[in-house]
């Protein structure tokens, strides 16, 4: 048993010179580790790849379809007919403003003083109302004398008819006493004389008469134009004169007034914009616009195109088309900025 031991450990123990040799032999290389991730990498996507050719497909969801109505009303997209394409933008736009096509100056048909003005701004009138006066006074005398012409020449006319029936009771009596030979032929003749005297004087009168009326007629208008009525319904935008001033149909230079205020129809605002002539030709009138003011910008008002101006605009070579507004709104003011896009139907 003792034996076996020892040869045990006498196996077990290293020689000097087995030691020599394992020292001085070249030692063993091993493998890179950069070729040991390579391998591991390809044979981990080996793995990988086959495990997805062999799990299964998943299956595609199954889709339902509606079954036929067996009454028909509800038939397939194919058969039925296309719709109408719906009006889209065409992608021209064009900027403008608001403009009112009936506007004016009012102002009186005379010269004159004005005496009061019975607007102010933003007031709404209609048409015939009167806006101002102006001093009137000599007008007024210039009436009443007139009226007095009147009532001198028909005084006149009395006059002259009393006349004439004396003037017509001595031409009968003095052509009956010819008759019987108890007047002279010199006595009738001026009785006769004298009666048609009479009665041209009488046309005369009548005619001075009709002339005197028509002076009453032509100064009571001239009284009338001292009153300045508004022409047409609208608004008051600028009140141009104050009592005192002057104001005359023409300017006449220095502080003389040629308006009283200014009023606008809002009825008729419209937006006028310019459109470059190249792009001209995708306009046409009647075709739908969509303005946008700049004051208002989400609101969207319908409109239409009412003319294009027939003539082009050398300097900016653009030519004007007049927009019609489909509502009337009292947000919209002349002269605001506005943008609209035409629509192609």
């Amino acid at each position: 048993m003792m034996n076996d031991k020892r040869e045990l450990l006498r196996s077990l123990r290293i020689e000097p010179d087995q030691r020599r040799d394992e020292a001085s032999a070249p030692p063993r290389r091993r493998p890179p580790l950069t070729l040991v991730s390579v391998l591991l990498l390809l044979v981990g996507g080996g793995a990988y790849m086959l495990g997805r050719a062999s799990a299964p497909e998943p299956a595609a969801p199954l889709v339902s379809r509606p079954s036929p109505s067996v009454t028909g009303a509800a038939a397939p997209a194919a058969a039925s007919p296309a719709a109408p394409a719906a009006p889209r933008a065409s992608g021209l736009i064009a900027s403008g403003y608001v403009v009112a096509r009936r506007t004016a100056t009012v102002s009186a048909e005379i010269t004159g003083r004005v005496q009061d003005v019975l607007v102010d701004d933003g007031m709404v009138v209609r048409q015939g109302q009167e806006v101002a006066r102006l001093d009137d006074t000599l007008a007024r005398i210039d009436l009443e004398l007139a009226k007095a012409r009147v009532a001198s020449a028909a005084a006149q006319i009395d006059a002259l008819n009393a006349d004439l029936k004396d003037a017509e009771r001595i031409l009968q009596r003095i052509s009956s006493l010819s008759r019987a030979a108890n007047a002279s032929e010199a006595e009738l003749t001026r009785a006769q004389a004298r009666a048609d005297t009479l009665r041209a004087q009488i046309k005369g009168a009548r005619a001075d008469l009709e002339v005197a009326r028509i002076t009453v007629e032509r100064q009571a208008e001239t009284v009338d134009r001292h009153i300045i009525r508004a022409p047409f319904d609208g608004v008051v935008i600028d009140k141009n004169a104050q009592p005192g001033e002057i104001i005359s149909p023409m300017s006449s230079g220095g502080f003389t007034r040629t308006g009283v205020c200014t009023l606008v129809d809002m009825n008729s605002l419209e937006v006028e914009v310019d459109v470059n002539e190249a792009n001209i030709g995708r306009v046409r009138p009647g075709q739908p616009v969509e303005a946008v003011l700049d004051a208002y910008p989400d609101w969207k008002i319908k409109a239409s195109v009412i003319a294009i101006i027939p003539t082009a605009n050398r300097d900016k070579a653009t030519i004007k088309v007049r927009i019609g507004l489909a509502e009337k709104d009292p947000r919209v003011l002349p002269e605001m900025g506005a943008k609209v896009t035409f629509i192609e139907s």
